[in-house]
């Protein structure tokens, strides 16, 4: 019998993703770079933040708060540059700056609703572990009608300390009251999927532009590696 291309390819798509599925109960995603395209937006407030002040972006900031929680974030802001605003003043500032962006400007991922849907179809739990603001995660949620599909919404202020440390996704599975071993997590940035890898669960690292430079390691910390959702439709 001969098989079409595209048949092949369909059913290459369901051994993988049964094959990242088998003995997974629930599904856990970071927030920014691996279910929505945002990650790009937070260097050009942190650009506008600064400017206020005179401060130029200093090179390597980024990578330095990758994985803080919006709070570590702020605390870290407030000691390593003059600003006159307190740390829930700086919050509450990035969180006007960012509800605009998130509300036009921030699509979801490639492929995500429809793998949610999958995911819901299959029984599997799902539950968002992100170290941004509760109020921005929560308007994200609504924007793109995403809130049903969650049992639980994690950030990174719930738990004592932020990603690279393993506290957000062992507080998530404990809240879908789940195994760690029977999570599968997807990732977008190297401390995310550390702190995956440390709370004893699988995880998927998720192509974004943001973290290319990264790549390699990220495959070579990762149990897998998709360029989109679409690859498990």
């Amino acid at each position: 019998m001969v098989v079409s291309e595209d048949t092949a390819r369909q059913k290459g798509k369901g051994e993988r993703r049964h094959e990242m599925l088998c003995g997974i109960d629930a599904v856990l995603f970071d927030l920014d770079g691996s279910l929505v395209d945002s990650m790009w937006l937070w260097e050009s407030i942190d650009v506008e933040y600064l400017g206020r002040y005179g401060i130029s972006l200093p090179k390597g900031l980024q990578y330095d708060i990758q994985g803080m929680s919006f709070t570590e974030t702020a605390i870290y802001f407030k000691e390593r540059f003059p600003i006159p605003e307190s740390i829930e003043e700086i919050k509450a500032e990035w969180n006007r700056m960012a509800w605009d962006k998130y509300m036009y400007e921030v699509p979801l991922k490639e492929g995500v609703a429809e793998f949610l849907t999958l995911c819901g179809k299959e029984g599997i739990r799902l539950g968002i572990a992100t170290s941004n603001s509760r109020e921005l995660v929560e308007n994200i949620a609504s924007v793109h009608k995403l809130r049903n599909y969650f049992t639980c919404i994690v950030t990174g202020c719930d738990v004592v300390r932020g990603k690279p440390a393993p506290d957000i996704y062992l507080e998530a599975a404990r809240q879908l009251d789940v195994s760690p071993e029977k999570c599968l997590v997807f990732e977008d940035i190297v401390q995310g999927i550390q702190a995956g890898k440390s709370a004893g669960m699988r995880v998927c690292a998720v192509e974004d532009a943001y973290s290319s430079g990264e790549r390699e390691e990220k495959r070579a910390l990762a149990d897998y590696y998709i360029d989109n959702y679409w690859e498990l439709l």
